[in-house]
């Protein structure tokens, strides 16, 4: 048994009513409900959410939405994990079972493909883990980082590495923050992501694209734009 779960608050500051946002035409979380269901890889795709308005939206694509968030894990200090663990519980409940695999798939990621889904489920399933999540390497190298003091200075984050040609640096990676395949137990336990437990499914920089402010929706529409040429 797999269940995909969306985690959609009503309470987006930043960009207000981003979940239900038009994004090239379709409301942002149509992208992850329609990417869900044609993966065909979830015998359920759930909403969670707190707004009887994305509850709707949710449903005209196709989604379920099983319940309505509780006003705790509905604020700006509910964490992915608090949700995911409370959707994983309300669904034994209901169920009277446990599903095998969980996947936390974020209302924002419009580029997320289903072939990563699938192959996600497939590599979770073959090595035994606790998670599986879309990561992207940095463009730059890390320990070449600088930061600012407070006077305005510059200081590197790891001077050591002044000297290092970029080659010779290892590759950094970062959580690409569309999918996460993870266990029923790992959810419920809220299981540390970033672990020797964990794998990643690689994504390419350009189809990654976090979207917390008005100049990423932008870049995003941009990007967007360029892949539904293709």
């Amino acid at each position: 048994m797999t269940l995909a779960v969306i985690p959609a608050r009503g309470g987006s500051k930043r960009i207000p009513r981003k979940n239900i946002k038009l994004f090239h035409g379709k409301p942002m979380i149509a992208w992850s409900i329609q990417a869900a269901l044609g993966s065909g890889c979830f015998d359920e795709v759930w909403v969670s959410t707190d707004d009887a308005e994305i509850a709707a939206v949710a449903q005209e694509y196709g989604a379920k939405v099983p319940f309505l968030r509780p006003d705790e894990l509905s604020d700006d200090f509910a964490t992915t994990a608090d949700v995911m663990q409370h959707a994983v519980k309300f669904f034994e409940d209901e169920k009277k079972t446990q599903p095998d695999y969980v996947c936390c798939l974020y209302a924002t990621a419009p580029f997320v493909e289903q072939q990563d889904l699938l192959n996600g489920l497939s590599l979770i399933q073959a090595e035994k883990l606790n998670y599986v999540f879309s990561a992207t390497t940095f463009p730059f190298p890390i320990q070449r980082a600088i930061k600012l003091t407070e006077n305005g200075h510059v200081e590197m984050f790891s001077p050591e590495h002044f000297n290092t040609r970029s080659q010779d640096l290892q590759e950094a990676w970062h959580d690409a923050g569309q999918f996460y395949w993870g266990t029923a137990e790992a959810w419920l336990s809220k299981s540390t992501v970033f672990s020797n437990k964990s794998m990643i499914i690689e994504l390419p920089r350009f189809r990654v694209q976090d979207i917390d402010t008005l100049e990423d929706w932008k870049r995003a529409e941009l990007i967007g734009q360029a892949l539904l040429k293709e």
